[in-house]
């Protein structure tokens, strides 16, 4: 007999920090019953603006069928270590990045089901509906957007059910992609953030250097804004072709600005490397 919505308890662990009220506003929304633990102070307040009541952290992981840990990755390991003894068995952790499930920093345990989601957010070709969606560039409030899934380790029944969670969670949802946790981690921090993020701040700065040297912000920014959209375009939708001379700039950027192995960043050993920098694993994060 499938399982209702209404007959599963889900803890949110860090319900009020950042992603936990976005994931907290989702989800209260559906007939899910909602334990949100928070122990920051900031973090209550933005509990109670809601209207909503926090639960000791105890009597949620004791009732829990599935917890969500919105927390920063960098905390994750030690607080699994405290939280997943307490789970009852069968419950379901749903972790939302895949560094710490990847570094191998997660508490398992062999009656338990450990899963990773991560929103792709809005894609940046992607038509969006409303005015409302259009300005929701990170997406879970209008904006539709694919998630990526993974099972870490434990019941597939339970993983299913945990997927549901995570589409209404990150919703409006077009398109769950099931994937493993190593294939997440490749995307992030590998491709998305090391890669894809520090170009766009390279970008930025680009940007900023040449209104140091004296071109109008104003037209800096729109020509820039206009001139990192369509090589986008070009590259990933096939527009249009680069032009030749484009094409001879870009080589020499290559040379300038890239490391020739620059691809390394997705081999095992940098891999590892980033994620004990990201995870601060040479320190021991404090958990209040």
């Amino acid at each position: 007999m499938a399982i209702q919505p209404n007959e599963v308890t889900i803890a949110i662990i860090g319900a009020g920090g950042k992603m936990g009220c976005r994931i907290t506003d989702n989800l209260i929304k559906t007939d899910y019953r909602l334990l949100l633990c928070e122990h920051a102070e900031n973090g209550k307040a933005r509990i109670a603006q809601r209207g909503l009541s926090i639960s000791p952290n105890e009597e949620a992981l004791a009732a829990a069928d599935f917890v969500i840990l919105a927390v920063p990755d960098a905390v994750i390991g030690p607080l699994s270590e405290k939280i997943v003894p307490q789970l009852q068995p069968g419950a379901t952790v749903i972790l939302l990045d895949p560094a710490a499930a990847y570094a191998g920093q997660v508490k398992l345990r062999e009656d338990c089901t450990f899963v990773v989601t991560h929103p792709c957010h809005p894609a940046l070709f992607e038509e969006q509906e409303t005015p409302e969606a259009r300005k929701d560039m990170f997406g879970g409030i209008a904006a539709k957007q694919d998630i990526v899934i993974a099972l870490q380790q434990g019941d597939e029944e339970r993983f299913a059910l945990a997927e549901q969670i995570c589409i209404r969670m990150f919703a409006p949802v077009v398109q769950c992609h099931r994937i493993t946790v190593e294939q997440m981690a490749l995307l992030e921090p590998a491709a998305a953030e090391v890669v894809a993020a520090a170009a766009a701040c390279i970008m930025k700065e680009a940007m900023e250097e040449v209104i140091r040297m004296g071109v109008p912000e104003a037209a800096a920014r729109s020509f820039m804004l206009g001139h990192i959209q369509i090589p986008l375009a070009i590259a990933f939708n096939n527009v249009n072709p680069f032009s030749d001379a484009a094409k001879i700039a870009i080589g020499y950027g290559y040379d300038k600005i890239f490391k020739p192995d620059w691809k390394q960043v997705f081999t095992k050993e940098s891999l590892d490397e980033v994620l004990r920098l990201m995870l601060h694993l040479d320190e021991k994060p404090a958990l209040n």
